[in-house]
Protein backbone atom coordinates (compact mmCIF):
# COMPACT_ATOMS: atom_id res chain seq x y z
CA UNK A 1 0.00 0.00 0.00
CA UNK A 2 1.06 3.49 -0.87
CA UNK A 3 1.65 6.53 1.54
CA UNK A 4 0.40 9.65 0.81
CA UNK A 5 2.75 11.61 -1.40
CA UNK A 6 4.99 14.74 -0.72
CA UNK A 7 4.00 18.01 -0.80
CA UNK A 8 5.76 18.71 -3.41
CA UNK A 9 2.94 16.58 -5.21
CA UNK A 10 -0.42 17.36 -2.80
CA UNK A 11 0.11 20.83 -1.42
CA UNK A 12 -3.30 19.78 0.50
CA UNK A 13 -2.67 19.16 4.78
CA UNK A 14 -2.69 15.43 4.85
CA UNK A 15 -6.57 15.53 6.77
CA UNK A 16 -7.92 16.95 3.63
CA UNK A 17 -6.57 14.82 1.55
CA UNK A 18 -7.97 11.74 3.99
CA UNK A 19 -11.21 13.75 3.84
CA UNK A 20 -11.40 14.03 -0.03
CA UNK A 21 -10.67 10.11 -0.58
CA UNK A 22 -13.36 9.26 1.85
CA UNK A 23 -15.64 11.58 0.43
CA UNK A 24 -15.84 10.29 -2.91
CA UNK A 25 -15.58 6.35 -1.86
CA UNK A 26 -19.05 7.39 0.31
CA UNK A 27 -20.64 8.94 -2.68
CA UNK A 28 -19.50 5.93 -4.28
CA UNK A 29 -21.43 3.58 -1.82
CA UNK A 30 -18.93 2.06 -0.46
CA UNK A 31 -19.26 1.70 3.72
CA UNK A 32 -22.60 0.59 3.26
CA UNK A 33 -21.77 -1.55 6.68
CA UNK A 34 -19.87 1.58 8.36
CA UNK A 35 -16.62 3.37 8.04
CA UNK A 36 -13.12 1.56 8.89
CA UNK A 37 -11.98 2.49 12.40
CA UNK A 38 -9.97 5.67 13.47
CA UNK A 39 -6.80 2.45 13.85
CA UNK A 40 -7.75 1.20 10.35
CA UNK A 41 -7.35 4.48 8.53
CA UNK A 42 -4.83 5.58 10.19
CA UNK A 43 -2.76 2.18 8.82
CA UNK A 44 -4.33 2.47 5.65
CA UNK A 45 -2.88 6.59 5.27
CA UNK A 46 0.13 6.00 7.32
CA UNK A 47 -1.05 9.13 9.61
CA UNK A 48 -1.49 10.20 13.20
CA UNK A 49 -5.14 9.83 15.06
CA UNK A 50 -5.49 13.36 15.03
CA UNK A 51 -5.46 13.77 11.40
CA UNK A 52 -8.25 11.04 10.68
CA UNK A 53 -10.12 12.72 13.25
CA UNK A 54 -9.88 16.33 11.50
CA UNK A 55 -11.00 14.34 8.45
CA UNK A 56 -13.86 13.05 9.90
CA UNK A 57 -15.27 16.31 11.57
CA UNK A 58 -15.19 17.62 8.09
CA UNK A 59 -17.00 14.82 6.74
CA UNK A 60 -19.89 14.77 9.41
CA UNK A 61 -19.86 18.57 8.88
CA UNK A 62 -20.71 18.29 5.91
CA UNK A 63 -23.29 15.77 6.46
CA UNK A 64 -22.15 12.98 5.26
CA UNK A 65 -21.47 10.21 8.06
CA UNK A 66 -22.88 9.88 11.88
CA UNK A 67 -20.59 9.22 14.71
CA UNK A 68 -22.43 7.58 17.59
CA UNK A 69 -20.89 5.97 20.57
CA UNK A 70 -21.10 2.44 19.90
CA UNK A 71 -22.23 2.12 16.47
CA UNK A 72 -19.10 3.32 15.12
CA UNK A 73 -19.43 5.70 12.16
CA UNK A 74 -21.78 5.12 9.77
CA UNK A 75 -22.48 7.14 6.10
CA UNK A 76 -26.02 8.90 5.84
CA UNK A 77 -27.86 8.09 3.12
CA UNK A 78 -27.88 11.10 -0.03
CA UNK A 79 -30.64 10.96 -2.80
CA UNK A 80 -31.03 10.20 -5.79
CA UNK A 81 -30.23 13.31 -7.14
CA UNK A 82 -27.24 13.94 -4.60
CA UNK A 83 -25.68 10.77 -6.06
CA UNK A 84 -25.71 12.23 -10.12
CA UNK A 85 -28.33 9.20 -11.03
CA UNK A 86 -30.48 10.62 -13.91
CA UNK A 87 -33.59 11.93 -12.80
CA UNK A 88 -36.92 12.05 -15.08
CA UNK A 89 -36.30 13.16 -18.73
CA UNK A 90 -32.75 13.76 -20.12
CA UNK A 91 -33.27 13.63 -24.08
CA UNK A 92 -31.18 16.38 -24.16
CA UNK A 93 -28.44 15.26 -22.51
CA UNK A 94 -28.21 12.11 -23.54
CA UNK A 95 -24.80 10.16 -25.04
CA UNK A 96 -26.05 8.51 -27.95
CA UNK A 97 -24.08 5.27 -28.80
CA UNK A 98 -24.23 6.03 -32.67
CA UNK A 99 -20.12 6.11 -32.77
CA UNK A 100 -19.29 6.02 -29.14
CA UNK A 101 -20.49 2.11 -28.93
CA UNK A 102 -18.15 1.71 -31.67
CA UNK A 103 -14.88 3.55 -30.30
CA UNK A 104 -15.81 2.03 -26.86
CA UNK A 105 -15.40 -1.79 -28.33
CA UNK A 106 -12.69 -0.48 -30.30
CA UNK A 107 -10.85 0.52 -27.21
CA UNK A 108 -11.11 -2.76 -25.39
CA UNK A 109 -10.38 -4.67 -28.02
CA UNK A 110 -6.92 -2.32 -28.86
CA UNK A 111 -6.19 -2.57 -25.02
CA UNK A 112 -5.37 -5.16 -22.26
CA UNK A 113 -7.60 -6.54 -19.04
CA UNK A 114 -6.79 -7.64 -16.25
CA UNK A 115 -9.87 -8.74 -14.25
CA UNK A 116 -9.52 -8.54 -10.25
CA UNK A 117 -13.05 -9.61 -8.77
CA UNK A 118 -15.95 -10.82 -10.09
CA UNK A 119 -19.13 -11.46 -7.93
CA UNK A 120 -22.67 -12.00 -7.34
CA UNK A 121 -23.53 -9.00 -4.66
CA UNK A 122 -26.69 -7.74 -3.36
CA UNK A 123 -27.57 -4.23 -4.98
CA UNK A 124 -26.99 -1.40 -2.95
CA UNK A 125 -29.09 1.77 -2.38
CA UNK A 126 -26.75 3.65 -5.34
CA UNK A 127 -26.56 0.66 -7.25
CA UNK A 128 -30.54 -0.95 -6.91
CA UNK A 129 -31.25 3.44 -7.64
CA UNK A 130 -29.43 3.00 -10.81
CA UNK A 131 -30.30 0.24 -12.28
CA UNK A 132 -34.08 0.42 -11.02
CA UNK A 133 -34.09 -2.92 -9.35
CA UNK A 134 -35.33 -3.49 -5.91
CA UNK A 135 -32.38 -2.91 -3.08
CA UNK A 136 -30.57 -6.43 -2.42
CA UNK A 137 -31.48 -7.86 -5.98
CA UNK A 138 -28.92 -9.67 -7.12
CA UNK A 139 -26.38 -7.83 -9.61
CA UNK A 140 -23.06 -8.77 -10.96
CA UNK A 141 -20.00 -6.79 -9.94
CA UNK A 142 -17.02 -7.42 -12.24
CA UNK A 143 -13.89 -5.20 -11.23
CA UNK A 144 -10.96 -4.89 -14.21
CA UNK A 145 -7.97 -2.71 -14.82
CA UNK A 146 -7.33 -2.19 -18.64
CA UNK A 147 -3.84 -1.31 -19.70
CA UNK A 148 -1.96 -0.23 -22.29
CA UNK A 149 1.10 -0.58 -23.87
CA UNK A 150 2.78 1.86 -21.28
CA UNK A 151 0.93 0.55 -18.78
CA UNK A 152 -2.65 0.48 -16.84
CA UNK A 153 -4.88 3.10 -18.16
CA UNK A 154 -7.93 2.64 -16.15
CA UNK A 155 -9.51 0.93 -13.13
CA UNK A 156 -13.12 -0.17 -14.05
CA UNK A 157 -16.23 -1.33 -11.79
CA UNK A 158 -19.30 -2.45 -13.76
CA UNK A 159 -22.74 -3.48 -12.63
CA UNK A 160 -24.91 -5.58 -14.39
CA UNK A 161 -28.42 -7.77 -13.18
CA UNK A 162 -27.82 -10.93 -12.53
CA UNK A 163 -30.32 -12.14 -15.09
CA UNK A 164 -28.29 -10.79 -17.78
CA UNK A 165 -25.00 -11.74 -16.35
CA UNK A 166 -25.38 -14.96 -16.21
CA UNK A 167 -24.33 -15.32 -19.63
CA UNK A 168 -20.61 -14.53 -18.75
CA UNK A 169 -17.82 -14.47 -16.06
CA UNK A 170 -14.37 -14.14 -15.50
CA UNK A 171 -13.13 -15.80 -18.35
CA UNK A 172 -15.61 -14.32 -21.02
CA UNK A 173 -14.63 -10.58 -19.05
CA UNK A 174 -11.02 -11.18 -19.68
CA UNK A 175 -11.51 -11.68 -23.80
CA UNK A 176 -14.35 -9.22 -24.67
CA UNK A 177 -15.48 -5.61 -24.31
CA UNK A 178 -18.46 -5.79 -21.74
CA UNK A 179 -20.92 -3.81 -23.82
CA UNK A 180 -20.17 -6.82 -26.59
CA UNK A 181 -20.37 -9.76 -24.15
CA UNK A 182 -24.22 -7.89 -23.27
CA UNK A 183 -24.84 -8.21 -26.77
CA UNK A 184 -24.19 -11.74 -27.36
CA UNK A 185 -26.50 -12.27 -24.40
CA UNK A 186 -29.25 -10.91 -26.49
CA UNK A 187 -29.13 -7.28 -25.25
CA UNK A 188 -29.88 -5.05 -27.55
CA UNK A 189 -28.17 -1.39 -26.54
CA UNK A 190 -29.94 1.34 -26.90
CA UNK A 191 -28.49 4.64 -25.34
CA UNK A 192 -25.98 5.80 -22.26
CA UNK A 193 -25.84 8.49 -20.47
CA UNK A 194 -22.53 9.72 -19.35
CA UNK A 195 -20.82 11.80 -16.94
CA UNK A 196 -17.24 13.09 -16.67
CA UNK A 197 -15.80 14.66 -13.49
CA UNK A 198 -12.81 14.33 -11.13
CA UNK A 199 -11.70 11.65 -8.86
CA UNK A 200 -9.02 11.46 -6.32
CA UNK A 201 -7.23 7.55 -6.40
CA UNK A 202 -7.78 5.82 -3.02
CA UNK A 203 -5.12 3.70 -1.41
CA UNK A 204 -6.47 0.59 -3.72
CA UNK A 205 -7.02 2.58 -7.00
CA UNK A 206 -3.87 4.03 -6.86
CA UNK A 207 -2.18 0.47 -6.26
CA UNK A 208 -3.82 -0.90 -9.16
CA UNK A 209 -3.22 2.31 -11.97
CA UNK A 210 0.25 3.12 -10.50
CA UNK A 211 -0.03 6.77 -9.12
CA UNK A 212 0.19 7.89 -5.76
CA UNK A 213 -2.86 7.98 -3.37
CA UNK A 214 -4.92 10.87 -4.20
CA UNK A 215 -3.58 11.57 -7.55
CA UNK A 216 -6.27 12.97 -9.61
CA UNK A 217 -8.57 11.06 -12.19
CA UNK A 218 -10.67 11.28 -15.03
CA UNK A 219 -14.14 9.75 -13.40
CA UNK A 220 -16.31 8.48 -16.01
CA UNK A 221 -20.46 7.00 -14.84
CA UNK A 222 -22.21 5.28 -17.70
CA UNK A 223 -25.50 4.19 -17.36
CA UNK A 224 -26.13 1.93 -20.33
CA UNK A 225 -30.11 1.55 -21.38
CA UNK A 226 -31.21 -0.97 -23.72
CA UNK A 227 -33.63 0.13 -26.91
CA UNK A 228 -36.86 -0.80 -24.41
CA UNK A 229 -35.11 1.73 -21.79
CA UNK A 230 -34.45 -0.33 -19.11
CA UNK A 231 -31.06 0.25 -17.53
CA UNK A 232 -28.83 -2.88 -18.00
CA UNK A 233 -25.00 -1.73 -16.83
CA UNK A 234 -23.97 0.90 -14.60
CA UNK A 235 -20.29 1.51 -14.79
CA UNK A 236 -17.57 3.66 -12.67
CA UNK A 237 -14.57 3.98 -14.26
CA UNK A 238 -11.47 5.56 -13.42
CA UNK A 239 -8.92 6.92 -15.65
CA UNK A 240 -5.52 8.30 -16.03
CA UNK A 241 -5.70 11.61 -17.42
CA UNK A 242 -1.56 11.23 -18.69
CA UNK A 243 -3.07 8.21 -20.32
CA UNK A 244 -6.33 8.97 -21.66
CA UNK A 245 -8.39 11.70 -23.48
CA UNK A 246 -11.83 12.70 -24.01
CA UNK A 247 -12.93 14.30 -26.93
CA UNK A 248 -16.00 15.85 -28.45
CA UNK A 249 -16.27 17.57 -32.61
CA UNK A 250 -19.08 20.31 -31.88
CA UNK A 251 -21.05 22.27 -34.68
CA UNK A 252 -22.93 25.00 -34.72
CA UNK A 253 -26.72 24.76 -35.33
CA UNK A 254 -29.55 26.89 -35.57
CA UNK A 255 -30.41 30.64 -37.54
CA UNK A 256 -27.96 32.93 -37.09
CA UNK A 257 -29.02 34.62 -33.68
CA UNK A 258 -29.94 31.34 -32.29
CA UNK A 259 -27.02 29.48 -32.81
CA UNK A 260 -25.72 26.11 -30.65
CA UNK A 261 -23.35 23.85 -29.66
CA UNK A 262 -24.59 20.30 -30.79
CA UNK A 263 -22.27 17.23 -30.33
CA UNK A 264 -21.64 15.64 -33.62
CA UNK A 265 -19.13 12.40 -32.51
CA UNK A 266 -17.92 11.84 -29.28
CA UNK A 267 -14.27 9.77 -28.84
CA UNK A 268 -12.09 8.56 -26.38
CA UNK A 269 -8.18 8.48 -26.76
CA UNK A 270 -5.72 6.75 -25.21
CA UNK A 271 -1.81 6.52 -25.62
Amino acid sequence: MRAMSSSSKLPLPKYHQIYLVLREQLQEGHFAAGLPGELALMQQFSVARVTVRRALELLQGEGLISREPGRGTRPVVASAAEQGLPQGSLHSNRAQLTGLLENLVSMGLRTSVKVLDVETVTASRAVAGALQIAVGDAVQKAVRVRSTREGPLSHITTYVPAEIARQFGRRELARKPILVLLEESGVRVGRAHQTISAKLADAVVARHLDVAVGSALLAVRRLIYDDQERPVQWLHGLYRPDRYEYEMQLSRVGSIDAKVWVSKELSAQFH
